[in-house]
């Protein structure tokens, strides 16, 4: 390909933003042309990620819409809540397409988004613009859409999880619990009590019970899927550990279906999309067993004596739920194979 796809990334320094410069680097139709960030710039991206020596030493630039027209054809936001519905909407008048990797977009009702997010919601019009990108579920819409809003990481995980068992009638929407636990990355890179290595390091610990901001993205979708309203019970936990995502999913079954009911009718509905592994019966997955890959693996066990199905998720949060996911939708918006620039075996042990 000889005219590549000119990348900015504005955020890049955050995790999500590195981890976008990182799998971008071996895209072979994509090259970043201008890394960004309001807090630093002017210096070099090395000061803040030494890691990126003789691989990205570029200067940072500022967040200015008609020098990162100049620059790119797609700027991707990895930046903090209530940043990117201000500065979306300029990137999309300047001609640029988009991809945001907050939530700014993702909710469709902005009364809900200003109850869960505490900040002011984009202006409708934007909202109804972004495509929500959860590519398994909703690649077809993706394909072509100019602005795609990137799925959180706790709902990628929950939702590939729930969705093919919701719509095929096989479980009881009103009986659902995620039980959802996250390594520190998730918090990203600013320092707090929270995160601070001495709470943290041989800690486990329930935050943010029954008030996460993710609970409205999961029940916008789910919502859709079933064609009425679904609301769930959802707790997440931070462990210490940097990387991953386990969602463990409870629901009472509607029908009489064994295990290896369940792995085909997921193998089916997911036929055709690479990044979803399905485990064989009796096994179940492990953060581990994703770690720095694009893939989300479902594993499930039906317990017959209680009539309930336990489905276990695991992602990276970084990749399947922020720079990964967003790569791919990329690719679906260009009309390139999915798996592009996404194809290496996830880091073990």
């Amino acid at each position: 390909m000889v005219n590549k796809l000119r990348i900015a990334i504005v955020g890049s320094t955050g995790y999500g933003g590195v981890e976008l410069m990182r799998l971008l680097q071996s895209h072979p139709n994509a090259e970043i042309t201008s890394v960004i960030s309001s807090s630093s710039a002017g210096s070099l991206i090395t000061e803040g990620y030494p890691h990126l020596q003789g691989i990205r030493e570029e200067v940072l630039d500022d967040v200015d819409p008609e020098l990162i027209k100049q620059k790119a054809d797609l700027v991707f936001l990895a930046t903090p809540a209530g940043v990117a519905s201000k500065l979306a909407p300029q990137y999309i008048a300047a001609g640029l397409k988009v991809i945001d990797l907050s939530g700014d977009f993702r909710i469709k009702d902005r009364d809900v988004y200003e109850q869960w997010y505490k900040k002011p919601a984009a202006e409708q019009a934007h909202l109804d613009q972004a495509v929500f990108g959860l590519a398994e579920v909703y690649g077809d819409t993706v394909v072509d859409a100019p602005f795609i809003s990137n799925p959180g990481c706790f709902p990628t995980a929950t939702l590939l999880g729930i969705v093919p068992a919701l719509q095929g009638g096989l479980i009881d929407h009103n009986t659902l619990v995620i039980d959802a636990k996250s390594g520190v990355s998730g918090a990203g890179r600013g320092a707090s009590l929270g995160t601070h290595y001495s709470e943290l390091n041989e800690n486990f610990k329930a935050y943010k019970i029954n008030h996460h901001q993710h609970i409205p993205e999961i029940e916008m979708v789910l919502s859709q899927v079933a064609d009425e309203q679904v609301t769930v019970s959802f707790t997440t936990h931070l462990v210490p550990m940097t990387r991953g995502i386990m969602a463990t999913i409870y629901a009472k079954l509607n029908q009489n279906v064994t295990e290896s009911d369940l792995i085909k009718h997921y193998e089916q509905y997911y036929e055709g999309r690479p990044f979803v592994r399905i485990r064989p019966e009796g096994q179940w997955p492990a953060t581990k067993e994703v770690w720095g890959s694009n893939y989300c693996d479902i594993g499930f066990s039906v317990d017959k004596r209680t009539n309930r199905v336990t489905i276990i998720s695991v992602i990276d949060n970084l990749v399947k739920g922020a720079a990964g996911q967003a790569i791919q939708n990329m690719n679906l918006m260009m009309g390139w194979d999915e798996t592009l620039g996404l194809q290496f075996v996830p880091v073990y042990p």
